[in-house]
C-alpha cells in the first residue's frame, strides 16, 4: 500500500546506528520516519532482516557495512539507499566517505532516495551516479514540532529573538557568522539563542548545550526568527524543525537551504547582508511567516512506502 496502513504482517529492515535525542538530524529523521512505518502497520526490523521482511531502507554510511553486505546479496528483498551529502564537502576533510558510500550503492541497492536536489546534483558533479535516484526531503515528528498557530508582533515592543541550532561543533555548521553576528548586532533590539555545540565560545549569545526534542521544540516556539550559516548541508533537519515550529529564517545559500526555506525568509551569500535582511524580515514577518511550506512527515512516508514497494 502506498497512502494508507500497510498490512501488519509486512515488515522493513532499517540499517541506521539509533540514538537517543538529542544527536544529529539524520538521526532525528530516521526515528521519525520508522515510527511513522509503525504507525502505518508496518512491522520495522532494526539492523536486521527476517524471512518476512519485504524491503531493506539503509541510511548512508551510519550501519554495520558488513552485515549490510551479506543481507543484500543473500536476500531476494529490495534495497533502498538514503544518501546523504556529499559528506566530505560539507564535513570539510577528505576522507573519500562518499566514494564509500557510491561503492555500496553500485553493490546492492536497486533505488536511491537523495534528500535534496542539491545532493543529486552534487554528486553527479563529482561523476558519481546512483541506482536509480529519486529526491524525497526530510520531514519531523509532528506531535514535537509544530506551530503555536499565532502570529507575534515581531519588533513591536520588545527584543527580536533570534535562534539557531546545532548539534555538531564542525566548523562549517557556521560558528564563526554567529560570532560575527555577535560582534555586529544591535543588541538593544535583539536576543540571541544557540543550542547545541560550537568550536567558538559566545558572549552575548546565550548558549545552551543540546536537548532532547521535545525541549528544542518548546525553546524554538519562544523565539521569533531561525538563523543557519551552516554550508553543504543537503537537506538541514535543524532548519526543518524551526519552520514546522513556526519561524521564518535567514539561511545560507548553501546547500538544500534555498529549497526548504522558499519564500519562508529569506537566503544570503555573505554574512555581511544578515543584519539588513533580519530587519527585512522583521518588516514582512507575517507575509513570510504564512509562506512557510514544509512537508508533513504524512507525505514524506508516503513517499518512502511508494519506493520500499508498499
Amino acid at each position: 500500500m502506498t497512502t494508507k496502513e500497510s498490512n501488519s504482517n509486512s515488515s522493513v529492515s532499517v540499517f541506521h546506528d539509533f540514538h537517543p535525542s538529542p544527536y544529529g538530524g539524520g538521526n532525528q529523521f530516521m526515528t521519525a520516519l520508522t515510527a511513522e512505518f509503525e504507525r502505518r502497520g508496518l512491522r520495522v526490523e532494526k539492523n536486521k532482516v527476517s524471512d518476512n521482511t519485504a524491503a531493506c531502507l539503509f541510511n548512508s554510511f551510519n550501519f554495520d557495512f558488513n552485515k549490510l553486505l551479506q543481507i543484500g546479496n543473500n536476500y531476494p528483498i529490495r534495497m533502498i539507499h538514503r544518501v546523504d551529502g556529499p559528506v566530505d564537502k560539507y564535513r570539510g576533510d577528505n576522507r573519500g566517505v562518499d566514494k564509500e558510500i557510491w561503492e555500496l550503492n553500485k553493490n546492492i541497492a536497486d533505488t536511491t532516495i537523495f534528500q535534496s536536489k542539491y545532493s543529486l546534483n552534487a554528486h553527479k558533479s563529482l561523476g558519481m551516479e546512483f541506482a536509480n535516484p529519486c529526491v524525497i526531503s526530510n520531514a519531523v515528528d509532528p506531535s514535537i514540532f509544530y506551530s503555536s498557530g499565532t502570529t507575534v508582533n515581531c519588533g513591536q515592543s520588545r527584543k527580536i529573538k533570534l535562534i539557531s541550532s546545532s548539534w555538531s561543533d564542525n566548523l562549517n555548521k557556521g560558528a564563526h557568522v554567529y560570532k560575527w553576528l555577535e560582534d555586529n548586532l544591535d543588541w538593544d533590539k535583539y536576543e540571541y539563542t544557540f543550542v547545541g555545540r560550537s568550536p567558538i565560545k559566545f558572549n552575548k549569545i546565550t548558549m545552551i548545550a543540546p536537548m532532547n526534542s521535545v525541549s528544542l521544540s518548546d525553546l524554538l516556539r519562544e523565539h521569533d526568527i531561525y538563523i543557519t550559516a551552516s554550508m553543504h548541508d543537503p537537506c538541514s533537519n535543524a532548519l526543518i524543525e524551526a519552520l514546522a515550529c513556526g519561524l521564518p529564517a535567514i539561511v545560507a545559500n548553501s546547500g538544500g537551504h534555498p529549497e526548504l526555506i522558499g519564500r519562508a525568509g529569506y537566503t544570503y551569500d555573505d554574512k555581511f547582508e544578515i543584519p539588513d535582511l533580519i530587519e527585512e524580515l522583521v518588516s514582512q514577518y507575517v507575509i513570510r511567516q504564512k509562506n512557510i511550506e514544509i512537508q508533513s512527515l504524512f507525505e514524506v512516508g508516503n513517499h518512502y512506502m511508494n519506493v520500499l514497494g508498499f
